[in-house]
């Protein structure tokens, strides 16, 4: 096992090398804008850009973070970033569905025993009543877009325990910020929200956890997607993926394969990696050990699981037309299961 510190070296001299290798070939390290979120289900593209993985394959890496995953389809499909990652939603499959971003690769999925996202009451609405998932009906959630993957987990949810979702009275709030604020201040009786935000509110008492929807309703949740113009590259295309395969596989072998308990050690081996999650993630190395996503280490997307998700958007309305799967994903770079 190395040390942490040779560890951080050989993550630096791979940054380091990377443009004068380069420079070798007589190609200028090519600017990659990556679309992304800051809850850990983007793990594989953080520690891809931070241990130099984009880097050393030519290219010279930005994070651009959103607040919310419906902005990031549409910025690939206007081509202000060349790869996405975050949950699918009604704009993402209608945008894909008009052909100006291809879905390519898989991303975390909601799985059991993998806390990601949660099911929270607030503190008022738990003291009168709310205090199971079967009772939504007739209350206020806060989700972020109607569309949204917090929209069709409660979906999941009604169909799990076979109440109707038109008594939930649905509040999109475009942002987590905003649903976290009006869930504190008692403006909605629940939301869904990432471990990137749970922990504080359940700690401080505001918030009660009544589940985690991966433990509730697995499904496929995230995904990749890249520009029109990055999927007509057949080439640069293959190349990003293979760097966020390499980013997936660190993930999957170094940190989902320590886990004891549900829990990471933090050691010579783990820290670095959690060091990176912390940073982009902005939540401590600690609360990041307990509640690591699963993300598959092959990258591979889950077809079925979109294709339910695609049908029930377009019964609802939220997808202009229904579709299959297959006709918004490239399955040629390999990373369909």
């Amino acid at each position: 096992m190395v040390s942490r510190r040779l560890f951080l070296g050989a993550a630096a001299a791979i940054t380091t090398l990377a443009t004068p290798l380069a420079a070798a070939t007589g190609e200028a390290p090519r600017r990659l804008r990556i679309g992304t979120l800051r809850p850990i289900s983007s793990a594989p593209l953080f520690l891809a850009h931070d241990l130099g993985y984009f880097a050393e394959a030519g290219f010279e890496p930005e994070l651009v973070f959103f607040d919310a995953a419906q902005p990031i389809a549409v910025a690939a499909a206007g081509g202000d970033i060349d790869i996405g990652c975050c949950a699918f939603t009604g704009g993402l499959f209608n945008l894909a569905g008009k052909r100006v971003l291809t879905v390519v690769a898989g991303g975390s999925p909601e799985a059991p025993g993998y806390p990601l996202v949660g099911y929270l009451a607030g503190r008022s609405a738990f003291e009168s009543g709310l205090t199971s998932l079967r009772d939504f009906p007739g209350r206020s959630v806060a989700i972020t877009q109607v569309g949204s993957s917090y929209h069709y987990s409660l979906h999941l949810l009604a169909r799990k325990y076979g109440f109707d979702l038109g008594t939930v009275r649905l509040q999109p709030l475009q942002s987590l910020s905003n649903m976290t604020s009006a869930l504190t201040g008692g403006r909605v009786d629940a939301a869904l929200l990432p471990t990137t935000i749970l922990p504080d509110l359940v700690r401080s008492g505001a918030a009660r956890l009544l589940g985690w929807v991966g433990d509730e309703t697995p499904w496929q949740m995230c995904g990749v997607f890249v520009s029109q113009r990055v999927a007509a590259d057949r080439a640069l295309a293959a190349r990003i993926l293979q760097v966020y395969r390499r980013g997936c596989e660190t993930y999957a072998e170094t940190l989902l394969a320590a886990r004891v308990n549900g829990t990471a050690p933090i050691d010579a081996a783990t820290r670095p990696l959690l060091d990176v999650l912390a940073r982009h993630s902005r939540q401590p190395v600690e609360r990041i050990a307990e509640t690591l996503p699963f993300i598959r280490a092959d990258g591979k997307l889950i077809l079925d699981s979109v294709q339910d998700q695609i049908d029930w958007m377009a019964a609802a309305g939220l997808v202009s037309e229904r579709f299959p799967v297959r006709n918004i994903v490239d399955a040629d770079f390999g990373y369909i299961a």
